[in-house]
């Protein structure tokens, strides 16, 4: 099962942390942790691409790992729009819950 939590502080997302594996088919066919990856991953890039703000992460294939928080010296502007991303990515990931929660569990904290 991948657990995913979503990080707020203030009301505002500010991070995201997913850790192991879906585990609902086998490696390199499982649709929920690719479904699941690019969610994620595209929120990350977005935040660093489009927002502009060099987020901290790490990342470890092999546990299924991926770590995400914006730096505490972030402007409110540049919070604003990463909190948006990252709120989309909420509903993405929550819709795949809501069909796959036997693989994935949520949390917001």
């Amino acid at each position: 099962m991948v657990k995913v939590v979503f990080k707020v502080i203030d009301g505002k997302f500010v991070g995201v942390e997913c850790d192991g594996h879906a585990e609902y088919a086998d490696e390199g066919e499982d649709i929920v942790c690719a479904a699941l990856s690019s969610v994620v991953q595209t929120a990350v890039l977005g935040v660093m691409r489009i927002v502009g703000v060099n987020i901290g992460y790490e990342v470890d294939d092999k546990r299924g790992y991926l770590k995400a928080i914006l730096p505490r010296d972030i402007t409110d502007s540049d919070l604003h729009d990463a909190d948006v991303i990252f709120k989309t990515a909420y509903l993405g990931v929550s819709d795949l819950y809501e069909n796959y929660s036997d693989f994935i569990s949520l949390e917001v904290k």
